[in-house]
Order: C-alpha cells, then sequence, then structure tokens
C-alpha cells in the first residue's frame, strides 16, 4: 500500500472535501501513478485491470483542471456500454460535488432530445458511447471547441466491440492541442497503433493485472458436458453459497434459461442482458448493488459498469470465446483488497479458448472435481439459511457525500429568462446562505432544479417560499430524485 495521500497532489479544497467524504483514504497504485502525470497534462497509456480504481485516476485530474466558470465541455470520455457511461458519470459528479462540476452522459437508448437540452446547459465534461457521441457531432449538438482533455476508458473493449472507426472519428474531430488518456485492461496492437496515432509521447503505466488476478482472486475450473451444466451449477453454488454471484453467459437465451431454472428452486436472481431496456438495465444494476438479490446472470455487457466492491464470486457458465472478456470477467470480484472466486465451466469441445486464455492470463487455471453428492448434502443447511434470509443492504458509497445535499425545485427557467446568476443572488440574499452552499444549477426552458449543500436545503427551501426570483413570484420544492 503506498503512503502517499490526495493532499500531496496540490488538489484543491473542495475536491479534497469531496474524496473524504466518499471513503477515499489513500490513492491506490494507478491513482498515485496516474493523477500527476495527468494533473501536468502528460498524455498517458494506462494498463489497468478493472477495479485498479482507474475512474478516480482520471476523474479527479478532470475535476481538478477543468474551469467552472466555462460554459462549454472541456473533457471528453469515451466508454464502450451505456451503463460504463453511466457509471463515470456519477462518479465524476460525486467526486466534482462541491466544485459544482456537471457532468453529462451521452448514450443510445435515450431519447436524443433530451440529451441536447442537457448538452446546452453549462457542461464541463461529456462522458459517452462512441456511436451517441459522434450522432451528436455529426447533428452539431455538442460543441468540442474548448475540449482539452480526451479519456479512452476500457479501449480494448471499445475496439472488440467494433467502434474503432467511431473512436477515429470523433478524435479526428476534436482540438489537436489536448491531453489524452487512454485505459485498458490489455494493450493488443489496435489499441497500441490508436496511441501511436493520436498520442504525443504518452507516459506508459502499468498496474500488474496478473498479480491482481492471482493475488486477490481464487480461479478454478470445471469440465463438464452442456447437459451437465446446470445441475452442477446448483451444486458449485451450494456449497460456494456465495453473498453476491455474476453468472456469465454467452447469450441472451441462455441468460434467459439460467435465470428460469434459478427462480424455479428459489434463488433470489435477475437478469442483465442487451435484449433489455435501457431503464430496466439500471434497474437491475442499481438493485444488485444494494444487495436486493445475490445472483446476476450476464451477458458480457455487464463486464463493463459493474463497480460493487463486494461481489464474491464470479461464474462462467459459458467460457468466453474472447480470452480478454475472462480478465475483465474475473476483474468483477476481488476488489478493493477483498478476496474472490472466478470459477468457470468448459466442455470438452472448448478446450482450445481455455488454452488461449491461460496462455494470455500467464497460468494455468486449476481443474476441480465437480462437488460430491456427500459435499452438497453436508452444505444444503447453511446455502438454504442463506436463500431465506434477507440479505443486509449495501450503502450507496455516494450516501455520505450527498447526504447534506437537498435539491430544488423551481417552476421557472429559460422561457422566464432565468439564468445561473439570478438565483445565486436571490439565494445569497437569505441570512447565513453562502455561494459556497449552492452547488450545481441546471436551467432548462420551464424548470430550475438546484442543489442547495452544506445541510442548508430545509433552511433555504423555507426561506424561498417568500422571496421571488428576478421579481417573479416561483413555486420552489423539494425535487423527486
Amino acid at each position: 500500500m503506498t503512503n502517499k495521500h490526495f493532499t500531496d497532489y496540490g488538489i484543491s479544497a473542495p475536491i479534497l472535501r469531496t474524496l473524504e467524504g466518499l471513503g477515499y483514504t489513500e490513492p491506490t497504485e494507478v491513482q498515485e501513478k496516474v493523477i500527476p502525470l495527468a494533473l501536468a497534462k502528460t498524455d498517458v497509456t494506462v494498463k489497468s485491470q478493472t477495479g485498479s480504481g482507474k475512474t478516480a485516476a482520471f476523474g479527479i485530474p478532470l475535476c481538478e483542471l477543468v474551469e467552472w466558470e466555462e460554459n462549454k465541455p472541456q473533457a471528453l470520455v469515451l466508454t464502450p456500454t451505456r451503463e460504463l457511461a453511466d457509471q463515470v458519470k456519477e462518479d465524476i459528479t460525486n467526486i466534482g460535488r462541491f466544485k459544482r462540476i456537471k457532468a453529462a452522459a451521452v448514450y443510445g437508448k435515450q431519447p436524443f432530445a433530451y440529451q441536447q437540452a442537457e448538452l446546452k446547459q453549462k457542461c464541463h465534461i461529456v462522458v459517452g458511447t462512441p456511436g451517441r457521441v459522434l450522432d451528436h457531432l455529426e447533428r452539431g449538438t455538442l460543441n468540442i471547441d474548448r475540449i482539452e482533455y480526451l479519456v479512452l476508458d476500457e479501449a480494448d473493449e471499445m475496439l472488440n466491440m467494433g467502434f474503432i472507426e467511431q473512436v477515429e472519428a470523433i478524435i479526428q474531430k476534436l482540438p489537436k492541442q489536448r491531453t489524452t488518456m487512454l485505459f485498458s485492461a490489455t494493450l493488443p496492437e489496435n489499441v497500441a497503433n490508436l496511441q501511436r496515432k493520436y498520442m504525443n509521447n504518452p507516459q506508459h503505466v502499468e498496474i500488474a493485472s496478473t498479480e491482481t488476478l492471482t493475488d486477490q482472486i481464487e480461479h478454478s475450473l470445471y469440465t463438464v458436458s452442456e447437459q451437465q451444466k446446470f445441475s452442477l451449477l446448483q451444486n458449485v453454488t451450494v456449497v460456494e453459497n456465495p453473498d453476491s454471484c455474476i453468472i456469465f453467459c454467452r447469450t441472451k437465451d441462455n441468460v434467459d434459461y439460467v435465470v428460469d431454472e434459478l427462480e424455479k428452486h428459489d434463488y433470489t436472481v435477475d437478469k442483465l442482458h442487451g435484449g433489455m431496456m435501457q431503464e430496466d438495465r439500471f434497474a437491475v444494476m442499481n438493485e444488485f448493488k444494494r444487495g436486493e438479490f445475490r445472483y446476476l446472470v450476464a451477458t458480457d455487457v455487464a463486464a463493463r459498469g459493474i463497480d460493487i466492491d463486494s461481489i464474491t464470486h464470479v461464474i462462467n457458465y459459458d467460457i468466453p470465446l474472447e480470452k480478454e472478456s475472462y480478465v475483465h470477467r474475473a476483474g468483477r470480484t476481488g476488489r478493493a483488497g477483498k478476496k474472490g472466486k472466478a470459477i468457470t465451466f468448459v466442455t470438452p469441445h472448448e478446450e482450445k479458448f481455455l488454452r488461449e486464455i491461460e496462455s494470455f492470463i500467464g497460468f494455468e487455471i486449476p481443474q476441480k472435481l465437480a462437488p460430491s453428492t456427500e459435499e452438497v448434502r453436508e452444505a444444503r443447511d447453511a446455502f438454504q439459511a442463506k436463500l431465506e434470509s434477507r440479505p443486509q443492504l449495501k450503502k450507496n458509497k455516494n450516501e455520505q457525500v450527498n447526504k447534506d445535499i437537498l435539491k430544488l425545485y423551481f417552476n421557472g427557467g429559460k422561457k422566464k429568462k432565468l439564468r445561473a446568476v439570478d438565483f445565486v443572488g436571490t439565494l445569497t440574499s437569505i441570512p447565513g446562505v453562502t455561494a459556497e452552499d449552492i452547488g450545481i444549477i441546471k436551467i432548462q426552458d420551464t424548470v430550475t432544479y438546484i442543489d442547495i449543500l452544506n445541510g442548508k436545503g430545509p433552511m433555504v427551501l423555507k426561506a424561498m417560499k417568500e422571496k421571488t426570483v428576478k421579481g417573479k413570484t416561483l413555486k420552489v420544492h423539494k425535487a423527486n430524485k
């Protein structure tokens, strides 16, 4: 563990205050190496396994470097999936909370007009998937004149998913004078090419992923016929009795089958795959994070954007066909210094994929015999007890930061010619309220949302019932989340 502290990097007080509230005590290895380079506006290529704290490694410097006064976006973060875009946006919003950093997420399957309206607002950092970002660029709804920082997050996965042409098209439209940061769990040739073409003498940071894979995660392998897989899954889950487990399948049909079968046996289970509506995917993710069910059955779409410290087991019901996917799946467990288990089922005709994975990760995955009838019988009572117990719901790591924040709704916006300065002037006229107590202000056509910080929300809400903004009487109440 490093002896460095976030105070060693010259980070401003509002960011340090948030980091303390989020429970960031001292930097992880990737944060210790990347933050000083990023703050110095140096291009950097980072090879780091998921779960190493890399979002904060670029999120902290971005929040520090962007200028609050500038209305146009100053940083662009590209991610492979909608889930990850949303997660990164949330993390950046929380890190920049007390500096009033505004981040927006843009991705497919969400109304374009809603995103367009959000991008018209003051916006410091934009996070998005390549397809939707390019769409906004081509329609002229995303202003990139002031972009100074580009982050390519999970670059290998982005290119694996066929986004290379879109990523290059985006980069070619951006200002040439910028700082570029590339993060990737693996560095295949197409990622290396991207770096050579579009980065300026990048510094290389490598966090030993294999060491993390073996130090924190216990790997095991079962050889099984396709017909016996579900029976083996039942026996393995009984014996292992996980607190929180992701079961990976290759297809959504397999996901549906496994979920249906587990539900018949009273498992607390839900699913995640690309065929679901986006709002359903987000709802499932949030419920799983809170611990409302123990088993999530998913396709690889879920190997991105799940930032949960306490997943105890990953089970590859179907072995991944892409060797890199093994690293990404296994990386869902063994996070934040905790131990985890990665268990893989392989059928006799899938040996080729197994050999490729083992060659790639640099070690052989230990073979295990299927649990015996006796082992399953002995473990059954403890498994059943956990199955029937109510899971202890986890607290969101952002709750501490957000607990003193109240979001207020006002029924007036741009159409009433209201500006942020009008609201700030009125709010700071309330005794005991200063500009430091006012967080993100989001002015839309007919409504405005304002974060009131430092526990002063109830006082402001009461006072604003009697006040006008720019001479206009507005309805004000606590905003719905």
